[in-house]
């Protein structure tokens, strides 16, 4: 399993409930600072990440985002 933390910049204030709604999305919620709602992902395969920033990408008033992939040592 990998799990992925996914920063999501967008003025939409309900835009944490919306992603919630994205399949692998294991939370969402709002925060302060440069980004406006963090997404944690649980997936099978690293390549599953594209997929899911392209659909949070879409989502009408997503700015940008950033992504960082948890790493076990």
């Amino acid at each position: 399993m990998v799990r992925a933390i996914i920063l999501v910049k967008s003025p939409k204030k309900l835009i944490a409930a919306r992603l919630r709604k994205i399949n692998c999305v294991s939370e969402s919620f709002p925060v302060s600072g440069q980004f406006d709602a963090v997404v944690v992902i649980k997936i099978n395969e690293l390549s599953e990440i594209k997929d899911i920033t392209t659909e949070i990408q879409r989502i009408s008033g997503v700015e940008r985002t950033e992504t960082m992939v948890e790493v076990n040592t």
